[in-house]
């Protein structure tokens, strides 16, 4: 009587623990169709029973801890990404065909991350078949793992995973965002309207050549200092040079410094502004004796600024044979 007792006892810890083959996915495919997000909540028991062998069909099993005190940011951004997904197959595939996700709570699956050694969430595995035409051999009890530190978290991201290691295509089908859309057609209008009401008061400036100009000069100054390096590369804004003092020049041409980027810039601003001097200002003076010095003026300071640039260059490479005077 006690050992009938005990049976009964054994069976009813899990439903499906005994199931296996065609019982098994019937019972695994009717939880994913009754599941709202497509998703199958897991337990201790649930997640033995959808990763041990044998398996028909492919699980995608999401590790995760969704209470607010562990603290686990990564946890609710992937959440909504792994629905949308689920929720995508799901409405493609009613019953599975073959393809179940399932998610395992650390507060409804304590004893399987212990087990497990797990102390970090998330964490995203897919078991292969392990019979079937499908079966992979090599991942009968070791699935395959998703790097979250290495890949981004859309939920396409995590689909094309899955279409690189099964047979199974899943795609993403996103809701319509309509927030988004009256956000976005609400600025454009708004934008329209305040343009065409004061275009009469922004026509001047947006026809003024000294305007543009000026633009086109800063962009210019910008990305041709290395602005656009800087921010690809994250460089120092400066350096030690190893004896104490700081190094503002990097060696080199690949590498540079932030506040070496606004020293060029500089240098590159005050050489323009002698060339517009030059070449606009100064002919416009009508006194002999003024433009005369006028000229002499910009020369020197185009002469000095031009030898200070050959000085940096040369401090980024030694080996540059040309000196300009009087910076040598």
């Amino acid at each position: 009587m006690r050992l009938f007792g005990s049976l009964l006892s054994l069976l009813a810890i899990s439903p499906i623990a005994f199931a296996t083959g065609d019982d098994k996915l019937a019972k695994l495919s009717q939880l994913f169709t009754k599941s709202k997000s497509g998703v199958i909540q897991l337990n201790n028991d649930l997640y033995n029973d959808i990763t041990t062998a044998p398996r028909d069909y492919t699980a995608v099993v999401l590790l995760t801890a969704l209470d607010s005190k562990f603290g686990c940011m990564l946890c609710k951004e992937v959440q909504p990404e792994y629905e949308l997904l689920a929720k995508s197959w799901q409405k493609q595939h009613k019953t599975g065909d073959g393809l179940l996700f399932s998610m395992l709570d650390f507060a409804k699956g304590r004893d399987t991350f212990m087990k497990l050694g797990i102390n970090t969430a998330p964490i995203l595995h897919v078991f292969p078949p392990t019979v079937g035409p499908n079966a992979d051999p090599k991942h009968t009890t070791t699935p395959h793992n998703f790097d979250f530190s290495q890949n981004h978290l859309p939920a396409e991201v995590i689909a094309q995973w899955i279409s690189r290691i099964t047979p199974h295509q899943p795609k993403v089908v996103r809701p319509f965002d309509y927030m988004k859309f009256l956000t976005v057609f609400g600025a454009i209008v708004t934008g329209a309207t305040i343009l065409k009401l004061s275009f009469n008061t922004l026509k001047p400036a947006l026809y003024s050549r000294n305007l543009w100009s000026a633009v086109s000069l800063i962009l210019i100054l910008l990305f041709t200092s290395g602005h656009m390096f800087n921010h690809i590369r994250s460089v120092p804004y400066v350096a030690n040079n190893g004896k104490g003092g700081i190094s503002y020049v990097a060696g080199g041409f690949s590498n540079q410094y932030g506040l070496e980027t606004q020293i060029v810039a500089v240098t590159y601003a005050i050489l323009a502004f002698c060339v517009i001097a030059l070449a606009i200002k100064v002919p416009k003076i009508e006194d002999p004796a003024r433009q005369k010095v006028a000229i002499w003026l910009w020369n020197a300071i185009l002469l000095c600024t031009f030898s200070f640039l050959m000085s940096l260059f040369r401090m980024k490479n030694s080996g540059y044979p040309f000196k300009l005077p009087p910076l040598m």
